[in-house]
């Protein structure tokens, strides 16, 4: 009986997860920071208030700078397990490393999905009440990029192996 090995990460290659989640993490905080400052005159605070909320609740709303704090660690935490995730399907699938766009766009809408659908409302963050067509449509495009932002951090982790 033969065993396949369990996809891993050597340890040089995670300066290119780990980077990647950076880079991920940071532009989609300024694309909601944006949109979301824009067009509602909503404070960055809030918006990582919001994602605490994830884990705290309506709650996270009335903790201040301690709950802005809690969501800007797990955006981050979010982000970088998002590159991992693809870093490690693109260990057994190479064609995830070999074409980055094309799999990387697809991927963002795998994790769009995932996010809308799966995670946001199986946590503890109040569910939206309204459909804001224009963050939906921003989403999706936003995240088809962070896709591919992920697929080219695990190309890079990939390099050389």
């Amino acid at each position: 009986m033969t065993t396949v090995p369990a996809p891993s990460i050597r340890k040089a290659h995670w300066r290119p997860v780990l980077t990647g989640g950076l880079v991920l993490g940071t532009l989609d905080l300024l694309f909601a920071c944006a949109f979301w400052g824009v067009l509602r005159d909503v404070a960055p605070a809030r918006i990582l208030q919001s994602i605490a909320a994830g884990v705290q609740g309506p709650a996270a709303f009335e903790c201040g700078a301690g709950s802005a704090a809690l969501g800007l660690l797990c955006h981050y935490f979010i982000a970088t397990m998002m590159v991992l995730a693809y870093t490690i399907a693109g260990s057994r699938l190479r064609v995830l490393v070999a074409q980055p766009v094309r799999y990387g766009l697809l991927y963002g809408l795998l994790l769009y999905a995932l996010m809308t659908w799966i995670v946001v409302p199986l946590s503890n963050a109040p569910q939206p009440t309204k459909v804001y067509l224009p963050w939906i449509v921003a989403s999706i495009i936003m995240h088809a990029v962070l896709g591919v932002i992920c697929a080219w951090s695990a190309q890079a982790a990939h390099r050389g192996r």
